[in-house]
């Protein structure tokens, strides 16, 4: 399982990072944390007893194949602070919040919501003439160039105040057009 967003998956769901995962049958996790907080690294968790005898094969393909980083401890050590006490669930609640904060904001002036908002991602439809200078703004993905149709992440770290500068932005950008 590509774990990346997994914790924002498991907020919005709420249910535990072990019902995402083993509870749902999955044998190897790349658990991503740079999504949810720390500064660099992914954990390989393996979950199926079956796989465990064969974890000197993979640590052998990993360090021939992947990336085998020095002082792989101090990457390891972040994922410490992230499982302890919960923040993975406060980080991952944080960026969730802020993804549905954005869509009531995009909703308020008119921008229309092309999927749910669950996690902390929300799709929408801009006018296609403000997208380019937006992204000069500030970064964010086009989903579909065809219907104008972008792709907003939140991380952990967004605040309310970044989400009503973006807004800002995107009125004065409309009233331009």
């Amino acid at each position: 399982m590509d774990g990346a967003r997994v914790s924002n998956a498991a907020v919005a769901l709420d249910c535990s990072l072990e019902e995402m995962t083993r509870g749902c049958g999955v044998d190897v996790l790349s658990f991503g944390g740079t999504k949810n907080g720390i500064m660099f690294g992914e954990a390989t968790v393996i979950f199926n007893e079956k796989l465990k005898d064969r974890i000197k094969e993979f640590e052998y393909l990993q360090k021939q194949n992947l990336q085998l980083h020095s002082k792989l401890i101090y990457i390891s050590a972040q994922y410490l602070a992230l499982l302890e006490d919960n923040l993975w669930y406060k980080n991952a609640k944080i960026g969730n919040e802020m993804a549905k904060y954005l869509e009531s904001e995009l909703l308020k002036i008119d921008i229309s919501i092309s999927n749910e908002v669950r996690g902390n991602t929300v799709f929408a439809i801009l006018p296609k003439k403000i997208i380019e200078p937006l992204q000069k703004f500030c970064y964010f993905y086009v989903w579909n160039p065809n219907t104008s149709e972008v792709r907003f992440v939140m991380s952990f770290d967004i605040l309310k105040k970044d989400i009503d500068l973006f807004i800002e932005k995107i009125k004065e950008l409309i009233k331009n057009i």
